[in-house]
């Protein structure tokens, strides 16, 4: 349950259908750890409301330049714009330089949900005035399930509601499982990415690098769908690759694709299509540079996808 800024949220309420958002932090050194992916991400906000608001499911969480958080979130970043942004992180940091690129904590929350003013929470009795970042509670205390039931209960209530926000609430899209006003234990839950949590997901399992170039510079590299999301394909990181801008849009276009060894395959049209081609046809048996944990490496199928269905041969 995470102390939360009263214009992030106001913001963010006010909009229908937001599947993702940024919850940052203006300082962006500690590694978060106080849940993990698929865990519930509580927006308590501070006082004088003192109230739970609403809650997501963490996706991820990683520290990253302003820019970039701003590039893949946008609004979902709780501000209108860029520069809305930076003065309010800069507000926080008191920083010398307010323009500075600097880097922040990211929270990704998935599926979030805003509850009206009517369906507000109580802050439990053992949260402290003086606690600044947030606070963890577990369904095996008694105050925990506590918490886990009322969010139950907001939740229950808000999808009977006929109000903008019942959007939030379609069939199959509360993190909870439940049937009707029913729901059960609690469990982890696969977060569903969307666009923007699935741009920093590829981004973190790549190491921040270019799969084939190995290139670091972020602003020069794109999270690139393998199957594109227009054709079937999901925001999940198995269905991603990191590479740089240029090689991205070879990519797309079908003129590269890899084998089933992930080895990068160069089209014999680079060279027809565009008299040249050089530079990506000395790419041609590059060896991708897959991420270390086995559930971010690109899937067999959507390689096989992209070979049958995009590439141009």
């Amino acid at each position: 349950m995470a102390n939360t800024d009263p214009n992030w949220f106001d913001y963010l309420a006010a909009h229908d259908n937001i599947d993702e958002v940024n919850f940052w932090q203006p300082s962006g050194h500690a590694k978060f750890g106080a849940v993990s992916p698929g865990e519930l991400f509580l927006f308590k906000l501070k006082a004088p409301r003192n109230v739970i608001g609403g809650f997501g499911v963490l996706s991820q969480a990683s520290n990253l330049p302003l820019s970039l958080a701003w590039d893949a979130m946008g609004t979902k970043n709780g501000a209108a714009s860029f520069d809305d942004m930076r003065a309010r992180v800069g507000q926080y940091r008191k920083e010398v330089n307010p323009a500075a690129d600097c880097v922040i904590g990211c929270r990704i929350v998935v599926q979030p949900v805003f509850f009206p003013q009517e369906l507000w929470i109580p802050q439990p009795d053992s949260w402290a005035n003086s606690i600044v970042v947030g606070k963890t509670y577990d369904t095996e205390t008694t105050e925990g399930m506590r918490l886990w039931e009322a969010l139950q209960n907001s939740a229950t209530q808000m999808s009977l509601q006929d109000s903008a926000n019942s959007s939030y609430l379609k069939e199959g899209s509360l993190p909870f499982s439940h049937k009707g006003s029913k729901f059960g234990a609690p469990t982890l839950i696969k977060p569903r990415l969307g666009q923007g949590a699935f741009r920093l997901a590829v981004t973190d399992a790549y190491r921040r690098e270019c799969g084939i170039s190995h290139g670091r510079v972020l602003p020069a590299l794109d999270a690139a769908h393998i199957r594109p999301y227009g054709q079937g394909g999901e925001h999940e990181v198995q269905n991603g690759i990191l590479l740089r801008k240029d090689i991205h849009s070879v990519f797309d276009a079908g003129y590269v694709t890899f084998d089933d060894e992930l080895k990068l395959v160069v089209s014999d049209r680079v060279r027809t299509d565009f008299n040249n081609g050089n530079e990506y046809r000395r790419l041609h048996g590059s060896q991708l540079a897959v991420p270390e944990i086995e559930e971010g490496r690109p899937s067999l199928e959507h390689i096989q996808w992209h070979q049958n269905q995009c590439f141009l041969g």
